[in-house]
């Protein structure tokens, strides 16, 4: 069977490791993370998506091995890229591509095929990774080897679209490549969408996440001017779902987190500045917007307290949840965070609950706490967050003083919504 090697093992490249062994690839999943690698030799699953016992399952197979040793990648057949792509101060991190690009490189092989999946601006695959792979494994691309690019579509905690049933766009940076491509994730999901180019491919995820992330700003400034007209903006914007055709619903929330749209946009902005000396006014916007969004909860959970008579400064807060999306604990980014961040700035004392994010992610100034109705009463003031499907929301409504709501699951005379 041919060996893949698959380049992180994160919320992207462990759920793939796991689909490519299912049906019959040998995989190596490499890591430079050495406690991830444990984990995972374990048996031990930090990604939702990817239950302890499938892992189990792919290590019992024998066809899974979960490394930090780079000469384990020897003579793939396959090598797919799913590495971090963070902003620092505004700029694109390209280091891990780098990295992961040199370790294929050194064990690359006539006929090997080279994926990157990692979220970019158009043209890193040819004016970046190709250089990399021709010069680490003095091979030619196109003549010696191939190379794609397919943007990953993973939505951690989506129970409905997953890795095998949501579309594959790929590509190639000629035909051979294409197909060989094209050929590894049809072996893997239901349908893949071939474009022309890998600049396209590229284009396609920062098209879908800033479209997101321009319509969550969108609809949160709608949010913050119905408060400060007295209009219910949720009423309205569920009776605007019911339109067929022309509008797509999105919701208000406490500002937009993860590794998607905080980022993303950024790229495309950070690329059309440098290559075309123009501003992107629309993620500018949307950055603004949602960037803004912690802030603005923070201020209106103060306006809230002080009609109570309740300063900021001493009194007693539950945060429920603190990932950036329910039912997932990925905190990257999360706006909770900041909310968080800044009620203990203003003198609060603040607890939370989140059964998911890990506690090593957690403020030392705050206390994580089991969700439970002696925490509830203790609070003079509960904020839902995150509204994880774990949450007994019974139990919150009945036992908590007030709850300022940001995410719409609850109603009654002691909730106040976003």
């Amino acid at each position: 069977m041919p060996l893949v090697v698959i380049v992180g093992q994160g919320y992207v490249g462990l759920p793939l490791s796991m689909r490519a062994v299912a049906v019959g690839h040998n995989v190596v999943g490499f890591d430079v993370d050495e406690q991830r690698v444990k984990r995972l030799a374990a048996g031990d699953s930090y990604v939702e998506d990817v239950r302890s016992e499938v892992l189990n399952l792919a290590l019992a197979s024998g066809r899974y091995l979960p490394t930090t040793d780079g000469q384990a990648c020897g003579g793939f057949d396959v090598g797919v890229i799913t590495v971090p792509t963070p902003l620092r101060e505004g700029v694109p991190d390209l280091s891990f591509i780098e990295s992961a690009g040199e370790l294929l490189g050194r064990n690359l092989r006539r006929g090997s095929t080279v994926v990157l999946e990692s979220t970019t601006y158009p043209g890193t695959t040819v004016e970046l990774l190709v250089p990399i792979l021709e010069e680490t494994s003095g091979l030619t691309a196109g003549e010696a080897f191939h190379v794609g690019y397919s943007p990953e579509r993973i939505d951690p905690g989506n129970r409905v679209w997953s890795l095998m049933n949501t579309p594959k766009v790929v590509s190639g940076i000629d035909d051979e490549s294409l197909a060989s491509v094209r050929a590894f994730y049809d072996s893997l999901v239901g349908s893949t969408v071939p474009v022309s180019r890998t600049q396209e491919a590229e284009l396609v995820k920062l098209i879908e996440n800033t479209f997101r992330h321009v319509n969550v700003a969108l609809v949160n400034e709608i949010a913050m001017f119905a408060a400060d007209l007295g209009i219910d903006v949720w009423e309205a914007l569920e009776a605007a779902k019911t339109k067929p055709f022309g509008f797509m619903g999105f919701t208000p929330g406490p500002g937009v987190g993860g590794h998607c749209l905080p980022v993303d946009p950024s790229y495309l902005s950070w690329r059309v500045k440098r290559r075309a000396g123009e501003t992107f006014r629309f993620v500018e916007l949307a950055n603004d917007v949602n960037d803004h969004m912690p802030r603005y909860v923070v201020r209106r959970v103060t306006l809230s307290l002080n009609r109570r008579r309740l300063p900021v400064n001493g009194t007693r807060l539950l945060l429920l949840g603190l990932a950036y999306k329910s039912n997932t604990g990925d905190s990257r980014e999360s706006p909770a965070l900041v909310v968080a961040d800044q009620l203990v700035g203003l003198g609060a004392e603040v607890r939370a609950v989140d059964p998911y994010v890990e506690p090593s992610r957690i403020d030392p100034r705050m206390t994580l706490v089991d969700l439970t109705a002696e925490e509830l009463c203790w609070a003079d003031c509960v904020i839902v967050l995150t509204d994880h499907d774990v949450f007994d929301w019974q139990i919150v409504k009945g036992h908590a003083k007030f709850i300022f709501d940001t995410r719409h699951r609850l109603d009654g005379a002691n909730v106040e919504h976003l």
